[in-house]
């Protein structure tokens, strides 16, 4: 077996990129917090990777197989904790709206309350 170049890149890209997207994964796993996403773009992204798995499996086995199959993972488990946390959590299907951090709402007293008083 010799030494090739293309399958070593692409074995090393495959898992750059699957690492890359753990702490994302490990994060909203964690919270149940998926508000900064949006179901257009979880719903398309899924689409999207049904249409380019007609392309990706026709290739010869390699890892892309790999990368394209765990981006499907990646997103239909997204999407389904989309649905699950945030869309339908809020009754309707209406984005639920958040409270401020409680520290983020004492400093914006603060600031009002400085600059009240400032005349």
């Amino acid at each position: 077996m010799g030494f090739d170049a293309p399958v070593v890149a692409g074995t090393l890209s495959t898992a750059i990129f699957a690492l890359s997207t753990l702490p994302m994964i490990v994060k909203a796993g964690r919270t149940k917090d998926l508000s900064s996403y949006s179901l257009g773009n979880l719903g398309l992204s899924n689409v999207g990777n049904a249409v380019h798995s007609l392309y990706v499996f026709s290739l010869p086995a390699g890892p892309v197989w790999v990368l394209h199959s765990f981006y499907v993972a990646v997103a239909l488990l997204m999407l389904a904790w989309y649905l699950r946390y945030e869309w339908r959590a809020s009754g309707e299907g209406t984005r639920k709206r958040r409270a401020a951090p409680v520290g983020a709402a004492r400093l914006g007293h603060a600031f009002v309350r400085r600059r009240s008083s400032r005349g």
